[in-house]
C-alpha cells in the first residue's frame, strides 16, 4: 500500500493548531492535547505526553518524542533515557523538579518488535503538525534558558543546518528565550555499543548540562 503524500496528510490531518485551546495556559493545554488529532500518531498511543515542570522555570529541556513508559504513564522522561537525564542533571548540580521537560512531538511513535513496543523516529512532517504545542510552551513558560537534546528537537527548534554532533553545548542564536543551547539526547548514552562508549557519552551530556548550570548560576 503507498504512503500518503504530504497533500493527502495534510488534508486528513491538519496539524496541531486546529486543536489548541483559545485559553493556552498549561493546564489548559494539558487536557487540550489528549483530543489532539493533528497527525495520525495518536491513533496507536496510549495518551499524549504534555511537558511537566514549574510554570515559570528558568530552564526548558525538550526532547523528541515519548518513549513507550511515557506513552503509559502519561509524564516525560519516567523511562530508561529519563534515568539517564535524571543521574546528568544531579551531576551537573540540576534538580529535575526546576525544570520544565517536554517533547516535541507529543504522541509515541513505535513499531512492533514481538510483544515490545520500540522507539521510532518522527518524521518532519509529524514534527511539524505537531511543533504548535511546543511553541505554546514556550511562550507560557519563558525560560530563561532552553536545552535541545538530540537531533529531532535541536533542528525542529534552531533549523534543519543544526548538528548537534559539532555544535553541542555551546549557545545557538535563538530569539525566543535568552539563552539556547543543544546536547545530545540522553537515549544515545543508552545505544552506544561498548561500556566505554557510553561513558564517553554520558560525560559529554554532564559536561553540556554542566555549562547550562553555570548559565543558570551567572
Amino acid at each position: 500500500m503507498p504512503r500518503p503524500t504530504a497533500e493527502e496528510l495534510a488534508t486528513d490531518y491538519p496539524g496541531a493548531e486546529r486543536f489548541m485551546p483559545a485559553r493556552r495556559t498549561l493546564a489548559v493545554m494539558r487536557e487540550a492535547v489528549q483530543g489532539c488529532r493533528g497527525c495520525p500518531l495518536y491513533r496507536d498511543a496510549t495518551q499524549a505526553v504534555f511537558g511537566e515542570g514549574p510554570p515559570q522555570a528558568r530552564l526548558m529541556l525538550v526532547g523528541e518524542v515519548p518513549g513507550d513508559e511515557e506513552d503509559l504513564q502519561g509524564r516525560p522522561f519516567v523511562g530508561p533515557a529519563g534515568k539517564v537525564l535524571d543521574q546528568a542533571l544531579a551531576e551537573a548540580g540540576i534538580a529535575r523538579e526546576d525544570a520544565y521537560l517536554t517533547n516535541v512531538v507529543k504522541h509515541f511513535k513505535w513499531e512492533p518488535s514481538g510483544k515490545r513496543r520500540l522507539h521510532k523516529k518522527p518524521n518532519r512532517w509529524e514534527v511539524s503538525a505537531c511543533v504548535p504545542w511546543l511553541d505554546a510552551e514556550i511562550a507560557r513558560v519563558a525560560p530563561e534558558v532552553l536545552v535541545a537534546m538530540g537531533a529531532t528537537a535541536a533542528q525542529a527548534l534552531f533549523g534543519p543546518e543544526h548538528r548537534v554532533s559539532v555544535q553541542h553545548g555551546e549557545p545557538v542564536p535563538f530569539d525566543r528565550v535568552p539563552y539556547a543551547t543543544s546536547t545530545l539526547h540522553p537515549s544515545a548514552v543508552l545505544r552506544r555499543p561498548t561500556e566505554e562508549d557510553r561513558v564517553a557519552e554520558y560525560q559529554r551530556l554532564v559536561e553540556d548540562l554542566r555549562k547550562v548550570a553555570a548559565v543558570l548560576a551567572g
